[in-house]
């Protein structure tokens, strides 16, 4: 028969082979977990990066929406300006002709050209602009010729009298100026 203290040993060497058996059993398990929160955690920042994605996405098509309805206002805008504008021109080339005009009513003559210069201040308030001919070189996609001339004393394609005046507001035309070119 085995003596206590070969009892004792062997329940020792069972006890430390159980307890190995317990702890590689217990770090698979761990391992096994850690493994299983990885994937979890990597799934979850899959998912994480994806949303961010889609609301960057999203804020830059958001940004991209507003600039575009501020660029189709501010077209609206000048759109319904030059439309209106265009309507009240020939009240204002009627005032250009009266401006000048002879007449013998100073003060006739001086309540037109307030009128007109509060009309045409108005209109730059709006952003309608003047188009210059008168001297410059002609610019088909400003004026409009309707004479020609041949004249030593003027340059080349020459705007020498504007018979209308043109206007525009912004980079849109209301209006080409009408006028004669020499050369």
């Amino acid at each position: 028969m085995k003596t206590e203290e070969e009892n004792i040993e062997q329940v020792k060497e069972e006890n430390v082979e159980q307890t190995a058996e317990v702890e590689e059993k217990t770090n698979e398990k761990e391992e096994a977990a850690l493994d299983t929160l990885k994937a979890q955690l990597k799934a979850e920042k899959e998912k994480s990066d994806e949303y961010y994605e889609h609301l960057k996405r999203n804020m830059a098509e958001f940004d991209n929406f507003k600039k575009r309805i501020s660029k189709e206002k501010d077209m609206m805008y000048n759109t319904i300006t030059a439309n209106v504008v265009s309507e009240i021109l020939p009240v204002i080339d009627n005032f250009d002709k009266a401006l000048n005009a002879e007449t013998a009513d100073e003060s006739y003559k001086n309540g037109i050209a307030m009128i007109y210069n509060q009309i045409v201040e108005t209109l730059g308030k709006l952003g309608v602009e003047e188009i210059e001919a008168l001297n410059k070189t002609f610019d088909p996609n400003f004026h409009e010729a309707v004479m020609h001339i041949e004249d030593e004393n003027y340059g080349e394609k020459e705007v020498t009298e504007v018979f209308r005046k043109g206007y525009k507001i912004g980079d849109k035309i209301i209006r080409h100026a009408m006028v004669k070119v020499a050369n």
